[in-house]
């Protein structure tokens, strides 16, 4: 029924897809209008007037490699590098 269009962002200037299943979740949602810029100037103009999280690194609990985390780790519980979270949750 939707077919993957190309549009320029109005923003950079540079073209996107505006993909069969975006279009069609536009048009559940009833949006009138397509998309005028393309992801990336989208999330910065929705972050601009946010302050960047602080990140925290620390040491991953299984594997002791590098894990960047968006909160101050303590010691009475294990913290985990995104690899081993994402890892450890898709079992279960």
């Amino acid at each position: 029924m939707y077919e993957d269009k190309t549009l320029k962002c109005k923003e950079c200037g540079n073209d996107f897809v505006f993909t069969a299943g975006e279009q069609e979740f536009y048009a559940e949602k009833g949006f009138q209008n397509e998309p005028q810029r393309c992801k990336a100037c989208r999330d910065a103009r929705k972050n601009a007037g946010r302050e960047p999280k602080e990140m925290f690194t620390t040491v991953c609990s299984k594997c002791g490699g590098e894990a960047k985390i968006p909160f101050q780790p303590s010691n009475d519980r294990p913290v985990y590098c995104s690899d081993c979270f994402a890892e450890m949750r898709s079992q279960g």
